[in-house]
């Protein structure tokens, strides 16, 4: 269906008053000029200003949506600088959802170049509940009424790095006690064979949620959602809508740029969409439910959101 702006606003403002915040993930997409931003705003000296842009768009966006997954705080440390910037731009009720940075949750760090000399290396921060504490929830502490959800997001584990799934268990347990109390925290995996009970209950055992998540690897969020247990922590529901299952990440990159509108329906996305919107909206506000839905699932973020928020469920 076509993105109508100002209905989406009124949309995602009421879902939030019941609990329920729908966004995107990440925000600073040209493609959307048009459409949600109006390109006026960025120019400079009649041209557009990709800068200007980037730096300031996040206001815009919080006009008409309620949350937003920021994925840049999982490459580096947020700075409390940083984080100011984000908060100075959006509504009081606005909430972030955070991407804990990757040098807590790698194990081995990936064979890349912004990894330089440590590619390939065993990461000795892996897990380390002290560093996140300094390093990441300290510069969030300033703009705490504005945290929505902290996610863990662990890459698929290798067998050099866990022979099985209940060792990483374990010291997921051992990391999920050590942290302050009190924050929003989630986990997102990428071994599929590792939703098992034993994980589930480690996750309710902290108050820490499971995230639904659309992903390569991954089986369907409507299939992870039946699994018994799931649902780990009755105040606080998460999910990522980002690949098609059995899709790469670079495959989707090259269909879909530059995201200005949607190429492909995924209809059980959709579907499970649909389903925890519902679901969050029965539960009410005392549980919140984030959805965040990114460009390489279909093509164009917005109108993937416009269809999931459908009153009726259907799209016209």
């Amino acid at each position: 269906m076509p993105f109508d702006r100002a209905q989406l606003k009124q949309r995602a403002g009421a879902l939030a008053q019941q609990g329920v915040r729908v966004g995107t993930s990440s925000w600073k997409y040209p493609g959307w000029c048009a459409t949600l931003y109006d390109s006026a705003r960025y120019e400079w000296r009649g041209k557009f200003a990709r800068s200007r842009f980037e730096r300031n768009c996040l206001a815009e966006y919080a006009e008409v949506f309620k949350t937003v997954c920021v994925d840049a705080a999982y490459y580096s440390f947020p700075t409390q600088q940083f984080l100011e910037q984000l908060a100075s731009q959006v509504p009081s009720d606005f909430l972030f959802g955070f991407k804990v940075t990757d040098e807590i949750t790698v194990k081995t760090f990936p064979n890349l170049d912004r990894f330089g000399a440590r590619a390939s290396k065993a990461n000795p921060h892996f897990l380390n509940a002290d560093l996140f504490g300094s390093s990441f929830l300290e510069p969030c502490n300033g703009l705490r009424r504005h945290v929505g959800v902290l996610i863990f997001e662990f890459t698929r584990f290798q067998p050099h790095d866990y022979a099985h799934g209940r060792d990483f268990i374990a010291d997921l347990d051992v990391f999920l006690a050590g942290l302050p109390r009190g924050w929003p925290y989630a986990v997102e995996l990428r071994n599929p064979h590792w939703l098992q009970p034993d994980y589930f209950s480690c996750l309710a055992k902290h108050e820490v949620t499971h995230v639904f998540n659309s992903w390569q690897a991954m089986p369907p969020v409507s299939e992870q959602m039946s699994l018994a247990g799931s649902r780990t922590n009755p105040r606080l529901v998460t999910a990522r809508f980002l690949l098609k299952p059995g899709r790469r990440y670079e495959d989707a990159v090259k269909l879909f740029q530059p995201y200005d509108r949607t190429r492909e329906v995924n209809e059980e996305a959709r579907q499970a969409g649909r389903s925890l919107i519902r679901e969050g909206a029965k539960a009410g506000p005392d549980r919140k439910t984030f959805i965040y839905v990114n460009n390489r699932l279909e093509g164009n973020a917005l109108e993937t959101i416009a269809a999931l928020t459908e009153p009726d469920g259907t799209e016209t």
